[in-house]
């Protein structure tokens, strides 16, 4: 496994890569709590993956009756947003990027003092904000066109601090249709795993619509494809 890599980018965002989990960060206040607040992050950061990995056979098992005991944070974070919904098909694995920025983002507010901050993993961010402040969120439901299909914003005093969206078009697996379905709840693990569940709920009954096993899924199909695990 490649180590964590950090860079700053050219409007001073931190960027971290470490496998598939790609962050973008970005927090305002005091120069020097920022700073601390990206330090606090990278230091967090270095064991996020390795963590979830050795408790994958855990975490990719559907939600029953008896509730999962996982060692990581990130993981008991990821079984909290999902336990909810466990009477419907879910693994934790819904909310793994949600639960992974509301982790990164719990590390950079740690002593610090921010008046806002955001943990953006691909699409799934948490928020941090205070009173007198807002954050803009946009939509943007196709990866490949760039431009926002929505947008909203998110005052001090909404509930709402996580953002998620998932769909076929996505990182990962989709059993539904939807191009995009976009959640705003209290935490980004709780949006994760919402924003997928409506994702996966997503039909309808059309001839240009193929449902296949996701092995069997290839760009050769000229019409939309849900791809299923079973």
């Amino acid at each position: 496994m490649n180590a964590p890599l950090r860079a700053t980018l050219p409007d001073g965002r931190l960027h971290l890569q470490h496998g598939p989990i790609d962050l973008v960060i970005e927090a305002w206040g005091a120069r020097a709590e920022v700073e601390a607040a990206y330090a606090q992050a990278w230091a967090r950061f270095q064991d996020i993956l390795q963590t979830l990995v050795s408790e994958l056979p855990l975490l990719r098992a559907p939600l029953c009756d008896s509730h999962p005991l996982a060692r990581g944070p990130v993981a008991r974070r990821m079984i909290a947003a999902c336990w909810p919904h466990r009477s419907v098909f879910i693994t934790p694995m819904a909310a793994v990027a949600g639960a992974v920025a509301d982790e990164m983002l719990a590390a950079m507010l740690a002593e610090r003092k921010l008046a806002k901050a955001y943990v953006n993993d691909g699409g799934d961010i948490a928020l941090h904000i205070t009173p007198g402040e807002h954050l803009d969120i946009g939509v943007a439901t196709h990866p490949q066109r760039p431009g926002l299909s929505a947008n909203a914003r998110i005052e001090f005093e909404s509930p709402v601090r996580g953002v998620a969206t998932s769909g076929w078009r996505g990182r990962s697996q989709s059993l539904g249709i939807a191009d995009a379905v976009t959640v705003l709840a209290r935490t980004a693990a709780a949006a994760d795993a919402a924003a997928t569940l409506i994702a996966n709920a997503v039909h309808v009954d059309h001839p240009a619509i193929r449902r296949l096993p996701a092995r069997g899924y290839s760009t050769r199909w000229p019409a939309a494809v849900a791809a299923v695990s079973r």
